[in-house]
């Protein structure tokens, strides 16, 4: 992880090739706060300005960092948490030029679009982890609609629009058996973009703020907001209000009801109705046989 933060403040020159040829002469705490000076430093479009008129919370955004472009603000959010970043600190970053989704899969990132990592430190049991992904969807769902377009969640980390995708999350987890470290969730907004700014393969299933409403979107309100949103669902978290946040998920979401088939890591497919969801976050299946089986992570399609 120090290796690709030294990458990243090579390619933007703040450190030069003789300071990085001597990576063990570089503490962790430089490497910090030089990424934070690179977090002040200027972009295009989105800044912390632009967005503290609209924000309304106590915590989450109380330090933001906008990067003009970054690999990955994940990567350089988990780096941070393993040191001094306070809980809800967000990183941004204008354009992402290597981004991760779920299982690794490659996730466009280029400019027009909303990319940013919330660094949270819960103190909650560590089964609740999953939970995390469904408050996030939660929370984007609601910002998204507050523009006036229906928003809708498909399990596990999906934000659709009429059954195309245009959010998804990431949640990376440092945690031992009994006890979180801290959480980084990942989140990618595809607001002022337009389809043919995809590669072909992505283009089919998704859709952008821009294709569904008649304006651009100001990306700085629709942070403040989702950051709004955010802070009310994280609370509701870690006061072990689960069944509130789970009645909001089911009345958002995209999937109960349908029949799907459902890949799980190994290859292993179920297929069946969705009858619900778990206060763990599971997803419960409803065979053909009639029994029913809880799943806890996999690649979601629904059969027509």
């Amino acid at each position: 992880m120090k290796k690709e933060m030294i990458k990243l403040l090579l390619s933007h020159e703040v450190i030069s090739d003789e300071d990085a040829a001597r990576l063990d002469s570089i503490n962790d705490e430089t490497i910090e706060q030089a990424i934070k000076e690179l977090g002040f430093g200027k972009t295009e479009h989105i800044t912390k300005e632009k967005i503290l008129p609209n924000l309304e919370t106590e915590y989450m955004g109380k330090e933001i960092l906008c990067f003009r472009k970054v690999f990955s603000t994940n990567s350089i959010a988990k780096f941070l948490a393993n040191h001094s970043a306070d809980e809800g600190t967000l990183l941004i970053s204008e354009i992402q030029t290597n981004a991760r989704g779920r299982l690794g899969k490659k996730w466009e990132a280029p400019e027009g679009g909303v990319w940013m990592s919330l660094i949270l430190r819960p103190n909650v049991p560590t089964a609740r982890i999953g939970l995390i992904t469904l408050a996030t969807g939660v929370a984007i769902a609601k910002a998204i609609r507050s523009l006036g377009v229906d928003a809708k969640i498909k399990w596990p980390n999906d934000v659709l629009i009429s059954g195309n995708k245009i959010s998804g999350v990431l949640t990376e987890v440092n945690a031992t058996f009994n006890e979180i470290d801290w959480i980084v969730v990942g989140i990618g907004i595809d607001s002022n973009l337009k389809l043919e700014d995809f590669p072909e393969d992505i283009r089919i299933g998704a859709t952008t703020l821009n294709e569904e409403l008649p304006t651009k979107v100001d990306e700085n309100e629709l942070i403040a907001i989702f950051l709004n949103e955010f802070e009310k669902v994280y609370d509701l978290y870690k006061a072990g209000e689960i069944e509130t946040i789970l009645k909001e998920w089911r009345d958002l979401a995209d999937t109960i009801g349908k029949y799907v088939n459902i890949t799980q890591t190994g290859g292993k497919t179920t297929q069946g109705y969705v009858v619900g969801i778990n206060n763990e976050g599971s997803l419960i299946i409803e065979r053909q046989d009639g029994t029913l089986e809880k799943i806890i992570s996999g690649e979601l399609r629904t059969v027509e």
